[in-house]
């Protein structure tokens, strides 16, 4: 496989790559970001292979309070016209959904925790490592949701959230949960994002959070086998 040059957009400094920084390392790629919190300084298009675009509290219709939202989706739509991979994790995954002309809006429920997600048949093989259709117990912590974009393949839905992930051309994928959750990173989640932790069907506390937190190894592995197959290019 050759180097790719990987270019991740973070919005808020306690959600990063995760997990993935492991895979980038492992794998000998070169990796550059664009940390809107500190500056919006965004690179040429030739000058990256992979677009990653991480999470954050904020919605992608919040231009008044992030006024550069606007140049950050323009520069998402740009990316995937000009054929690269483009990776969305939850409001990464509303972004490129949003950049795709979908609509996107508060979901019924707001779903924070450890809840199961349901591959589709055309999913199994990119969401699922065993390609079994089995739910998956995932991390999540999100309120909105987004129509599937038109011409996207959905791979995964929830109980309360019909769009929980989806593949764009073969080399765009947006995945609402987070497969990249370390357990530094679910704990800092709740620290900064802990008044979101009210009552509801769909929000668990921080001790049942932390109290599943053997499951990031499983959820880190489904990670690692999804940037496998964005970079392989394997067929469903």
């Amino acid at each position: 496989m050759k180097t790719l040059r990987i270019h991740y957009l973070q919005h808020v400094p306690f959600e990063g790559l995760g997990c993935i920084e492991d895979w980038v390392t492992t794998n000998g790629h070169s990796l550059s970001s664009t940390k809107f919190y500190e500056n919006n300084n965004l690179p040429e298009l030739s000058d990256f292979d992979w677009l990653i675009v991480m999470g954050g509290p904020m919605g992608v219709y919040d231009e008044e309070k992030y006024n550069w939202l606007f140049e950050e989706k323009e520069f998402i739509r740009n990316a995937i016209q000009e054929g690269k991979t483009v990776i969305g994790i939850c409001l990464g995954a509303q972004l490129i959904a949003s950049s795709l002309g979908a609509e996107v809006y508060p979901n019924a429920e707001k779903e924070i925790g450890w809840f199961p997600i349901f591959p589709t048949e055309s999913g199994k093989s990119i969401v699922l490592q065993s390609g079994s259709l089995d739910p998956l117990l995932v991390f999540h912590w999100h309120g909105d949701t987004f129509d599937l974009p038109s011409g996207a393949l959905r791979l995964a839905s929830s109980e309360v959230c019909l769009n929980q992930a989806f593949l764009y051309n073969r080399k765009v994928v947006g995945i609402q949960f987070h497969f990249e959750v370390t357990e530094k990173s679910l704990n800092q989640m709740i620290t900064f994002c802990g008044n979101e932790l009210v009552s509801g069907r769909y929000i668990q506390s921080a001790e049942a959070m932390l109290g599943k937190a053997q499951f990031i190894s499983e959820i880190n592995n489904r990670m690692f086998h999804l940037l496998d197959f964005m970079e392989e290019g394997k067929e469903n």
